[in-house]
């Protein structure tokens, strides 16, 4: 049954559930309706956590020894065995790669899973994760312009050179291009830098410290700096949520969220019993 029209998108973010069950739950995603997963992503996680812009310098989110994988590698493992769900990222800390590295390992998931990518990008809080890398964590703004701007050129464009501050290259090509074009860019985070992201280079934007009643003054800034670009004021905004009836929907779509990440398990052994009751509950939703 396809989702009615002009209702939220949902998906699920597989970070809330044990890598054990990841590879079930994509499966029942995309056989159920869902119409996304959502991976989260960090290069490396340094023993000491500090620096996080994010209610002080003390907000680890994360220990240190939790699992992380590639999101590309294993997203385009889990392409392979669904055919309807979408692949998104929540998100990608472009900043800490050369953009080489990020368009090729994202044109390659978009082929091979036939045009299904959403690409949530981040400039990254941790600054200690910046440090280990060798890269400074004050430019990371800079750099994450100019990444995003490279990748989008290599994937739209025949020829690409470019000179900037932290990228330098005389003329490439890069083939094979993604299927989408363009492919869709949801912007991570929340301050005034997230907010002009969103507005003048994304597709979406991804909330990380907002409550759902900041939602809509940050969205109208957005509007307001698209519509002055000359962009279309339209942006989708994707968000984590409780779900427990229809008027929770009904108010997350009037703040303007346009895709809810929910979490209708308790624990990660029941995750999929506890989708097949949210399948139920809310089928008009899903496609």
């Amino acid at each position: 049954m396809p989702r009615a029209a002009g209702l939220l998108k949902i998906g699920i973010s597989l970070g809330t559930l044990n890598p054990r069950v990841w590879k079930e739950a994509t499966q029942t995603a995309d056989r159920l309706g869902f119409e996304s997963v959502w991976l989260p992503e960090h290069l490396v996680l340094p023993v000491s956590m500090s620096g996080s812009p994010m209610h002080g310098s003390d907000h680890p989110p994360i220990r240190p020894d939790t699992p992380v994988f590639d999101p590309f590698v294993y997203m385009a493992m889990l392409a392979g065995c669904t055919e309807r769900v979408r692949f998104g990222t929540q998100v990608f800390n472009i900043g800490l790669r050369h953009p080489f590295t990020t368009a090729r390992a994202v044109a390659t998931l978009d082929v091979v899973s036939q045009g299904r990518v959403e690409l949530g990008i981040g400039a990254s809080w941790l600054q200690a994760e910046w440090r280990a890398a060798g890269l400074d964590f004050s430019s990371r703004g800079s750099r994450v312009d100019e990444a995003i701007e490279i990748c989008r050129r290599l994937w739209i464009e025949s020829e690409v050179e470019h000179h900037g501050r932290h990228f330098d290259f005389d003329p490439v090509m890069f083939e094979p291009k993604p299927v989408q074009s363009p492919l869709p860019m949801h912007i991570g985070g929340d301050g005034p830098a997230a907010i002009r992201r969103a507005a003048l280079l994304g597709d979406g934007w991804i909330p990380m410290n907002h409550t759902l009643d900041e939602i809509p003054a940050s969205l109208a800034r957005i509007r307001a700096q698209r519509e002055a670009a000359g962009r279309d004021p339209h942006v989708e905004i994707t968000l984590g949520l409780p779900v427990s009836s229809r008027a929770d929907l009904e108010g997350y779509a009037g703040a303007g969220v346009t895709r809810v990440l929910v979490k209708p398990w308790q624990s990660s052994r029941e995750a999929i019993g506890a989708m097949e009751r949210f399948a139920n509950d809310y089928p008009e939703y899903l496609q």
